[in-house]
């Protein structure tokens, strides 16, 4: 059976318009949380708080939300995530319309904001598997890095530039995008899950069922906890390039535009991973990440916000190539009926650790100097180059050509042709 180009995939293409413009809205409030506080409180310390809570949720729920994923339907999963968020962005809203906004609400609603996330992604997981053949999950995922790259081209501005036309014109444009979601997966016709068994496992089981087959493949696994440290330095960063450039002078529109100017070059990453997943190796790809990320420590030669941004771009270029090529390979080999239960637990390992990263920025900044913090990182970094290249498994990582070899899924291309 001929397989439909992922772009005359209706179900894909509206899973993908859909999530674009939600996405946009949150990641447009991802900028607006740190300079709402820091416009209340002028404290990074507490802006680390907030970012802190946002993020925080993966590590709590992500092993659950896994679990439910599985167990489900994921489109009423996706649904009633998106409500939620709506009603929790509202009561920021209301409170920022009577001028009584605090720090504790900020940091609540950016919590369920976050956990809101953590269901839906999930299930998002599942539902892409359903849509798209296993051969073409990794053209899939690049896509999906497509869709995160121009997202973060055109969200930090427009919510810098936003918040400083209103400081809650960021959350209304985050609550108009989740109408947009929502549209979307009312207009999909294929189920995103296969037939469910009737009486399900206890829930302990199915944790321990997901959990094992991760760990049983080292591969995964040990990618999935070495990431999760370079996951920390990640975030970290994204805090210290908004404190540094509010230091020195910049309005939330330029630190926007300087965010996006890293999301531009992760497009380009994107577009070219298809491209270096078949020149290199998964091994190649996943080494090679570890160096590049290191750049940002010629901040320490020069303390600007613009060399902090310059020192990330090889990152940006790069890292798409082989988030796509992992996430890409694991969704493909893992059964169906473990899908949100292998995807929750890798995540909640990659990200377990991320929640620190703005909590860490916000105490270190707070405490030391901007290049002091930096040089944190850097040795972080520097530890972690070490430790993945002379791992044993990522030396012996699978080769994305083994996809070719598996069965593959009527039901979802004959879906997809029918699109």
């Amino acid at each position: 059976m001929t397989l439909v180009p992922l772009r005359r995939n209706r179900d894909f293409v509206l899973l993908q318009l859909g999530q674009t413009l939600s996405t946009i809205g949150s990641e447009s409030t991802a900028i607006a949380y740190p300079l709402l506080v820091l416009a209340v409180t002028h404290s990074p310390a507490q802006a680390g708080i907030v970012g802190f809570a946002r993020i925080v949720p993966w590590p709590l729920l992500g092993l659950v939300a896994g679990v439910a994923a599985d167990r489900l339907p994921r489109k009423r999963i996706m649904i009633a995530a998106d409500a939620v968020r709506v009603v929790a962005l509202g009561s920021l809203l209301a409170a920022l319309a009577v001028d009584r906004i605090s720090v504790v609400q900020i940091a609540l609603v950016a919590f369920v904001e976050g956990s809101m996330h953590v269901f839906f992604n999930v299930a998002e997981l599942g539902a892409m598997r359903s849509v798209v053949p296993a051969s073409q999950m990794p053209a899939a995922a690049a896509a999906e890095q497509a869709r995160w790259s121009t997202v973060t081209i055109v969200a930090p501005p427009l919510g810098g530039s936003l918040f400083g036309l209103g400081r809650a014109l960021p959350f209304v444009a985050d609550v108009v995008s989740y109408a947009f979601s929502l549209a979307s997966l009312l207009a999909m016709r294929t189920p995103f899950q296969e037939e469910r068994r009737e009486h399900p496992a206890a829930l302990r089981a199915e944790l321990v069922e997901g959990v094992r087959w991760l760990w049983r493949h080292r591969f995964f696994r040990d990618c999935a906890l070495i990431f999760s440290f370079g996951n920390l330095v990640y975030e970290g960063l994204f805090l210290v390039l908004i404190v540094v450039g509010r230091r020195q002078g910049l309005s939330g529109g330029e630190i926007g535009a300087l965010i996006a100017t890293f999301g531009a070059c992760s497009l380009l990453g994107s577009v070219a991973a298809p491209r270096l997943s078949r020149a290199l190796s998964m091994r190649t790809l996943i080494v090679g990440s570890f160096w590049l990320q290191l750049g940002f420590a010629i901040f320490l030669l020069k303390p600007s916000v613009y060399v902090l941004l310059a020192g990330c771009i090889p990152m940006a270029l790069y890292n798409p190539a082989v988030n796509a090529a992992v996430i890409g390979y694991r969704t493909a080999v893992v059964p169906d009926r473990l899908t949100g239960r292998v995807g929750s637990v890798a995540r909640t390992i990659a990200l377990c650790t991320a929640a620190f990263g703005p909590l860490s920025a916000g105490f270190l900044l707070h405490a030391f100097s901007a290049r002091e913090t930096v040089a944190a990182y850097a040795a972080l970094m520097l530890l972690l180059c070490v430790l993945g290249t002379l791992n044993p498994s990522i030396r012996n990582a699978p080769s994305l050509s083994e996809l070719d070899d598996l069965p593959r899924r009527p039901e979802s291309a004959s879906r997809a042709a029918a699109g």
